[in-house]
């Protein structure tokens, strides 16, 4: 059975965990201090995502996202909202090797009041999660269709099709809990898939595009407030219709300025 729980305390790995078949966990990106402060009071996490080299930097993909592009909006994003549990996406070629991963993971520990960061990957990247966490730093995992793979996938592609697809992202889960990390991140995969990975693993699995089943659910902020008008994903819902209100607005003020409606006698000094 469903139920609602309204998180007012900050969360932390440990509860994070408890979640687990109690209720479902609400993750939403964010890459600025005014929407984190915003997001905050519902989200019982939020993602400083390298989606915002697409959303907010207008590129075709999430590859060129540097480390220090995810530094300072993760510092942002922890100033609008101090009391939430933040994670940071660790950008494409930040942790080719445990050495590699381990030094820009310690940056971004030592740069921003990050709770966490995330990784892109299943058996072949467990001996960097493991040590990473061995050494201290939280990490999320994601699995299924992985954005930082788009070039050497051939493009976005639906995961665990085939019963084959569905052992190896089943086997990539079990590898991804056992290396340490507290949660997984289960994208693009089909949703019994989705539902038996979820079953598979002991750590909550957070869904963006995987169905119902899994342990909770992550959107971009600006699919989820409809805002990004290029294309709208199968898997999102607006909640939203935040372009077409945005630009009425932005109408209303031009108007406003040209018939001297804006400023009126109360908006003067």
């Amino acid at each position: 059975m469903s139920i609602i729980v309204n998180n007012l305390e900050k969360m932390n790995i440990t509860k994070i965990k408890q979640a687990k078949n109690k209720y479902k966990l609400t993750v939403i990106t964010a890459y600025d201090a005014l929407f984190a402060n915003l997001f905050s009071k519902s989200a019982d996490m939020i993602l400083v995502g390298d989606s915002l080299n697409m959303s907010f930097a207008g590129k075709k993909d999430t590859l060129s996202a540097s480390l220090e592009q995810m530094i300072y909006h993760t510092n942002a994003v922890c100033n609008g909202a101090k009391d939430s549990f933040v994670i940071t996406d660790m950008p494409f070629g930040t942790y080719i090797n445990k050495d590699e991963a381990l030094r820009n993971c310690a940056k971004i520990y030592q740069e921003t009041n990050a709770s966490a960061v995330k990784i892109e990957g299943g058996e072949d990247r467990a001996d960097i999660i493991k040590h990473l966490t061995s050494n201290s730093i939280a990490v999320m995992g994601h699995i299924g269709l992985m954005p930082q793979y788009v070039r050497s996938e051939g493009g976005y592609k639906v995961r665990g099709k085939t019963l084959e697809d569905e052992e190896q992202l089943i086997r990539d889960a079990i590898a991804v809990e056992k290396a340490g990390a507290f949660a997984i991140v289960v994208e693009g995969v089909m949703s019994e898939v989705a539902k038996r990975i979820t079953q598979a693993v002991n750590i909550p699995t957070i869904g963006i595009g995987a169905g119902n089943q899994t342990d909770g659910q992550v959107l971009v902020w600006s699919d989820m407030l409809g805002f990004f008008e290029e294309f709208k994903p199968k898997f999102v819902r607006h909640y939203l219709n935040g372009a077409s209100l945005v630009k009425n607005a932005v109408e209303q003020y031009r108007i406003d300025v040209q018939t001297q409606n804006f400023p009126n006698k109360e908006e003067e000094y």
